[in-house]
């Protein structure tokens, strides 16, 4: 009996100590000092700085002998560097690996409530690997259900990063999928078809009354089955959704991978260019002097490879994956913006890095590709309250063993995350 009482003691020292959490109130007034090695702010980094937190915002950082540490729980963090809560710039949490299971059957046969399940598990993988935030460019399929995801992270049903949800996107009639089936069939699509005048305008205005935070549109696509990409909407089409978008403050994002659907989502505003995979110094000199980003998802190419055959370090490179080589070093040759975003759904969810490890290897410094996960992403996603570690801001950190600056695995290493100032991990 004695025994049995033991065994059952931590489970009853677990529900005691749940059961006397401080109110909210007085967790507001909490407050912590992390002192890790090193601080990377979002733009540089600092040896020997720490940071207090107090409530959900930080309140000081700076040389560790000159934040004040009266009254603060100290959080030991040595061996460590602690940055910026992770911005995953593009992300489709209703998605898994599609070795898995393919796009198509997805769409098709995956009922959206088991979708929304496992989309739980997802954003609970990708909080524990340190992004605080994720762009989520579209449900494919799963209409308006990212909006729930968000909201029950945002009351704190379930854990996850803080999301900017696209809901459905857009497509041009005929373009999108899935695809292979009789043309007599009318099949559920993967995203919302609109064309021409009025029907873009409802459809835009529709996806953003429904909950939308930025507006994705196809600008090119593979027209028939497994065709080369081409064009889908004309400028004044893409024009228009921009238009319609930004009355309501919102912005665009354009899935471009051909040179054409680039310079006209380019000439019609939108912000950023997701993939970008056929771009030319032309195109990239186009974005620099319009300040379009560009969202290079280079994980995602090389996953696909994978899934196809390739056995990477073994066979030769794939033509799409050496092309992808040269345009994003064309990129940056260029000066363009850099926003980090690995299509991540494509492969799985929690291995973010994935795309930050490619990113290093295709020829970006790792100092700069920490800017990219951070405040890049946070300036060109509007986000004002992330992405650096000021004074004010939002408490989302995460700390990791190492130096990635030195070597960008070490970002894998994830000893501490931080969200709004609470500790979701061990």
């Amino acid at each position: 009996m004695f025994l049995l009482n033991y065994l059952r003691l931590p489970a009853l020292w677990l529900a005691l100590s749940f059961f006397d959490q401080p109110p909210a109130g007085r967790f507001e007034e909490a407050a912590r000092l992390l002192k890790p090695d090193r601080v990377f702010d979002g733009e540089t980094m600092h040896e020997g700085w720490a940071v207090r937190v107090r409530g959900e915002r930080i309140e000081a950082v700076g040389p560790a002998g000159s934040v004040p540490a009266a009254g603060a729980e100290v959080v030991d963090l040595k061996g460590t560097t602690l940055l910026p809560g992770l911005i995953e710039g593009h992300s489709h949490l209703l998605l898994h690996p599609y070795n898995e299971t393919s796009w198509n059957d997805q769409v098709l046969k995956e009922p959206r409530a088991y979708r929304v399940a496992r989309a739980t598990v997802h954003a609970r993988k990708t909080l524990l690997a340190g992004f605080t935030t994720v762009r989520d460019l579209g449900t494919e399929g799963a209409d308006y259900d990212d909006v729930g995801l968000k909201q029950a992270i945002a009351q704190g049903l379930i854990p996850g990063p803080r999301m900017i949800v696209a809901t459905r996107a857009l497509v041009a009639s005929g373009s999108y999928g899935p695809k292979g089936f009789s043309p007599d069939l009318d099949v559920p699509q993967g995203a919302e078809e609109a064309d021409g005048h009025d029907r873009l305008i409802q459809a835009v205005r529709r996806q953003i009354g429904r909950g939308a935070d930025v507006v994705k549109v196809y600008a090119d696509y593979r027209w028939g089955l497994m065709a080369d990409a081409r064009p889908t909407f004309s400028l004044e089409e893409i024009r228009l959704i921009v238009e319609t978008a930004r009355s309501s403050g919102r912005p665009t994002a354009a899935h471009a991978a051909t040179a054409e659907g680039m310079r006209r989502a380019i000439l019609a505003g939108c912000e950023t260019i997701e993939h970008g995979d056929a771009g030319t110094p032309e195109i990239f000199a186009l974005m620099k002097e319009h300040k379009t980003a560009l969202c290079p998802t280079l994980a995602a190419g090389d996953a696909v490879s994978q899934y196809r055959g390739w056995k990477k370090g073994v066979g030769p490179e794939p033509e799409n994956v050496r092309q992808k080589r040269v345009t994003f070093r064309q990129a940056l040759a260029a000066g363009v913006t850099i926003c980090f975003g690995g299509d991540v759904g494509v492969f799985a969810h929690g291995d973010n890095a994935r795309e930050l490890e490619m990113m290093v290897e295709y020829g970006m410094k790792p100092l700069d590709v920490l800017r990219s996960a951070t405040s890049v992403n946070a300036d060109v996603f509007h986000l004002t309250d992330r992405g650096r570690i000021r004074p004010g801001l939002l408490a989302d950190l995460v700390a990791v063993e190492g130096d990635p600056a030195q070597a960008i695995q070490a970002i894998r290493n994830v000893r501490l995350i931080m969200q709004g100032g609470k500790v979701v991990n061990n």
